[in-house]
């Protein structure tokens, strides 16, 4: 066992390592130029497999609520990426943002974001795994497991320890990375909405939504996202800092105007 954290260890010092906007430590194996590849045919595999939205309305909306999120980016996380928003039409309350800035909004998510500032929680949040490099960090997260594994099989580790290190690995490496994904894309993200001039507060009020509509959880410490009520925590601890940043940008003129169910 030892040889093989030594293995991964090794591989670990010699690649990238890197620093989140949170100033946390992460490890990325891959250029980012290779992440917006994989984003790219991703999102455009999905744009042909999952129906997208006639409804000009909709799109109009959620297209108004990001401009307004990406608007209140650094100027070189802005103009450095092509930002993209597709609208879904689906059931599911969900979003997602890919490497290369491609984001995806399901319709359904309009049932639970009740406001723009609830939707710009969501899409900030979804952005905020684009800044922090998410994807990258898991992606080099999971090869870092498969090749642990790998070095057990060649070292002759028993089937006994190839499965202590596949489970050990996912609850050490993968779950709880996770979860540190979601709760850093969660500051980053209620920051930049208010940066965007949206209320901070609606973040709140939209976990208390998605806690309403969401059926039993299993325990957080085998869960990939954070319970509501610990996110909701977090949040109302950033919330001072937050609401001082939204009163800059609203200082500034970003006074966001986005309307459900009208065409931008």
């Amino acid at each position: 066992m030892k040889q093989v954290f030594l293995i991964i260890l090794t591989i670990t010092f010699l690649t990238g390592c890197t620093t989140s906007p949170t100033n946390r430590r992460q490890v990325v194996l891959y250029s980012e130029s290779d992440m917006a590849r994989q984003g790219e045919q991703a999102y455009r595999e999905m744009q042909t497999e999952i129906p997208v939205t006639t409804d000009n309305r909709e799109t109009g909306y959620v297209q108004c609520v990001a401009d307004y999120v990406i608007e209140a980016l650094e100027p070189a996380q802005r103009d450095s990426v092509d930002w993209e928003v597709t609208v879904f039409d689906s059931e599911q309350a969900n979003a997602f943002a890919l490497p290369g800035g491609k984001i995806g909004v399901y319709n359904g998510l309009l049932d639970v974001a009740y406001n723009q500032h609830q939707l710009a929680a969501v899409m900030a949040h979804e952005v905020g795994h684009v800044l922090a490099n998410h994807s990258n960090e898991r992606a080099s997260r999971s090869a870092l497991r498969n090749v642990g594994i790998a070095a057990a099989r060649i070292l002759g580790a028993s089937d006994t320890t190839l499965q202590t290190i596949d489970f050990g690995s996912q609850l050490g490496l993968t779950l709880p990375f996770n979860r540190t994904q979601e709760s850093e894309a969660d500051a980053i993200g209620v920051m930049l909405m208010a940066n965007a001039g949206f209320d901070p507060e609606q973040s709140i009020a939209l976990w208390e939504n998605m806690s309403a509509d969401g059926g039993p959880r299993s325990p957080e410490f085998l869960s990939t996202h954070p319970s509501p009520d610990s996110r909701i925590g977090a949040l109302r601890d950033m919330m001072k800092q937050a609401n001082a940043l939204q009163q800059q940008a609203i200082a500034r003129g970003m006074v966001p105007d986005c309307v459900p169910g009208l065409a931008n």
